[in-house]
């Protein structure tokens, strides 16, 4: 028996327990794509308004951090600029996922000790994840290079792109396959995944901030090609194709795969290479109570969050700044940005309540993150282990939605400070901006509230289909507040997302009906939930 047996019929397994995911993703992916290339097409719809799209690219520090280099100022070149960011962390996140589930998580539980009980060789419990994600990133590649295509943009270079966003994912589907092999847990794996593609964002963003400028195309400094993030950048889709850059993500996967085969042979089965650090000797009176071990539990996740926030919030803050200057002459942009602002003709409040608007976004996916821990402690039968004690069933989820919730209140509070910070620093009052707009970002809070009231409904009445639908409808109030605007979709569809009716606070004035309506809302989805998971069998 060799070391790769049964490699494909795991690999079939690996299809099977993921077949809704990868098939979401493979789907997602290219409609994603397609909307996003139809929406760049719609606001630089001549030359014009794409020589100041380019200009603006190239000066501005924060266009350069945040949507890379560009190349010249043709429409396939912006749309890559506009979308590569969000394709490329979507394609790695999902890549560190999979495989982090599916190898570290599958120890964890046991599963591949079980597995590992049959005819199946020491390194086939790695190689089939790898094999499956490798691929699904492969063909979610073709897939994009087609709706890149199919929206009007030249074959060759929506190749080109497409494969940058794959590389990207098969690049960090190496990285999770170290990462799995290096910490005892699933959660440590993914953070240790998760922290690899922020130092890759903050690698790529150094090198093109450091870049020089050579006519309308930005020469990247020397720190970006230490990024696989800044790999895909150098391709140069829709430039001068660079196509030999697409083999660099091919050689760190086949080194990273040799690397992690041979730390798989250096450590027992459900061990890692980094030993756990040693906890005290007793533990602290606060844990037995739930309050005292939700925030044992979710202070890690919470302050990982509140530093992201922090630094994207003062970054736009310092972008606000320069709204007018980038989209003085693109009616259509500023048209969208006054849409997703509350419609307002200032731009720069319009820009600054829509950048707050889509952090309550990024929080719901904290909310949701944090409450569905409840189902896989009652998946892994923590939770029957808590309510035999003297902790009953609604005070142990209770006290889960009001960490959640507390949790987001907290990462609102902080993207607006940081975000009116950033405006302030750039304007000349950094005290009263950031004052006013931490102000804002707390009323996004009752959206929050109706987030973590689905979560609960759902966690309560259908446990089984929780997960994929709460993250489901997070998408879905994400696809809603972001294209909705765009894609003038109608006023009752718009209004199927909370977040809608949230006041578009700087923009216009604060209302309080549509705040108590939202908080009204959620609690009878408390309720429900809270009435369901006291009734229903546990684990269900």
């Amino acid at each position: 028996m060799s070391a790769f047996t049964g490699t494909g019929r795991l690999a079939r397994l690996v299809l099977r327990r993921d077949r809704i995911k990868l098939g979401a993703w493979l789907l997602g992916t290219p409609l994603l794509g397609f909307a996003l290339a139809g929406s760049v097409s719609e606001f630089y719809p001549d030359e014009a308004t794409r020589l100041s799209y380019a200009d603006t690219a190239l000066t501005s520090v924060v266009a350069r951090a945040f949507n890379g280099p560009i190349f010249n100022a043709e429409l396939g070149s912006i749309v890559v600029a506009e979308a590569y960011l969000t394709l490329t962390l979507l394609a790695a996140l999902v890549s560190t996922f999979a495989v982090v589930r599916h190898t570290r998580q599958n120890e964890e539980t046991g599963r591949a000790e079980l597995l590992g009980a049959a005819v199946v060789g020491r390194h086939a419990l790695l190689a089939a994840p790898l094999l499956v994600v490798v691929g699904a990133n492969v063909a979610a590649a073709l897939l994009l290079g087609l709706a890149f295509a199919a929206a009007g943009l030249p074959l060759a270079g929506s190749l080109a792109a497409a494969g940058a966003v794959g590389g990207v994912g098969i690049a960090f589907t190496a990285v999770a396959a170290v990462a799995a092999q290096l910490t005892v847990t699933s959660r440590g794996a993914n953070a240790l995944a998760a922290a690899t593609v922020g130092v890759a964002f903050l690698l790529r963003a150094a090198g093109d901030v450091l870049g020089e400028r050579d006519g309308l195309q930005l020469v990247s400094a020397w720190p970006s090609w230490l990024s696989p993030l800044g790999w895909g950048n150098q391709v140069r889709a829709f430039g001068a194709e660079r196509w030999w850059v697409l083999g660099l993500p091919v050689v760190l996967l086949v080194g990273a795969t040799l690397a992690a085969f041979g730390l798989a042979r250096r450590r027992d089965l459900g061990a890692g290479l980094l030993s756990d650090r040693r906890g005290p000797a007793r533990a602290a009176a606060g844990l037995l109570s739930p309050s005292g071990l939700l925030w044992r539990l979710h202070r890690g996740s919470l302050v990982g969050w509140s530093v992201a926030v922090v630094v994207l919030g003062v970054s736009m803050g310092f972008a606000a700044d320069e709204v007018n200057d980038v989209i003085a002459e693109n009616p259509a942009a500023a048209e969208l940005i006054a849409a997703m602002g509350g419609g307002v003709d200032d731009l720069v409040d319009a820009f600054l309540a829509a950048m707050l608007g889509v952090f309550a976004l990024a929080v719901g996916a904290y909310v949701v993150q944090a409450l569905l821990r409840t189902r896989a402690d009652e998946a892994g039968g923590v939770l029957e282990a808590v309510l035999a004690t003297a902790v009953g069933r609604v005070r142990w989820l209770a006290t889960q939605v009001v960490g959640a919730v507390l949790g987001a209140a907290v990462l609102v509070l902080l993207a607006g400070l940081a975000t009116g910070l950033g405006y302030g620093l750039a304007a000349g009052d950094p005290g009263r901006c950031a004052l006013e707009l931490g102000g804002a970002g707390l009323l996004q809070l009752p959206a929050l509230l109706v987030v973590a009231g689905l979560v609960t409904a759902l966690l309560g009445l259908v446990p089984r289909w929780s997960v994929s639908l709460s993250w489901a409808v997070l998408i879905g109030f994400l696809l809603l507040g972001q294209l909705g605007a765009a894609l003038d979709l109608p006023q009752a569809v718009l209004n199927l997302s909370p977040y809608t009716h949230v006041p578009a606070v700087p923009a216009v004035e604060a209302t309080t009906l549509p705040l108590v309506l939202l908080v009204a809302v959620a609690g009878a989805l408390l309720a429900a939930g809270l009435a369901g998971f006291r009734r229903r069998d546990v684990p269900s």
